[in-house]
């Protein structure tokens, strides 16, 4: 075998296992915009207020959990799709559809971002480090969906109901966007530390 055989079997190989990956990471990105969904339509308690409807819902905690797992973009794109087609089933929430994709898709890319561009949560052998920087990225993503979400709505709600609606909406939306903020936190920083070890062993823990 000559060298020259050797690196284009090398290279075969490599661009073999490029599209391997990306195939796996858009099989997954599907399977959290499902599960994103499902979490989403089936089990959220919803809320009827003066100024619109409001869920209080895990969406978002398996929204930044599949930026962990997949990386900024592909979870980024799994939440956002998920939140997104929920949005667009539901006749009460349809309008804010696309809202709802540039807020969630804007939250996966930040928690991504932090845990794998900054930290290297993927390949980080220290647990304890691992931990802060798991906490970190979705504390960030959490605050941002938290302050963003109601803000981005409220100045959308002006336009529709008029001001004085879309302020009661504003109020109690940020109220519950907070609790699930909280909720969603916790939930993922749970899910994601106990789902790295057996992800790593399967070979399935993505770097980005």
């Amino acid at each position: 075998m000559t060298a020259q055989t050797s690196i284009r079997e090398e290279t075969a190989h490599a661009d073999n296992r490029a599209k391997d990956l990306q195939v796996r990471k858009i099989v997954f990105t599907g399977i959290f915009a499902a599960i994103t969904y499902v979490v989403f339509a089936f089990l959220s308690i919803k809320v009827p207020t003066p100024g619109g409807q409001v869920s209080i819902h895990l969406g978002n905690a398996f929204a930044a959990l599949g930026a962990l797992l997949l990386g900024s973009l592909y979870g980024g794109i799994g939440g956002a799709l998920g939140l997104t087609i929920a949005d667009l089933i539901d006749p009460v929430y349809i309008v804010e559809a696309p809202i709802t994709f540039v807020i969630k898709l804007l939250m996966g890319l930040l928690v991504g971002f932090i845990a794998h561009h900054l930290f290297h949560i993927s390949t980080e052998h220290d647990h304890a480090k691992v931990i802060r920087a798991t906490v970190l990225a979705v504390l960030a993503g959490m605050v941002f969906n938290a302050l963003v979400d109601p803000t981005l709505r409220y100045l959308y709600k002006i336009l529709i109901l008029g001001r004085p609606a879309a302020e009661v909406s504003f109020a109690i939306n940020f109220s519950v966007t907070v609790l699930n903020s909280v909720v969603s936190t916790v939930l993922t920083v749970v899910l994601y530390l106990a789902l790295r070890t057996p992800l790593k062993k399967a070979g399935l823990l993505f770097e980005n």
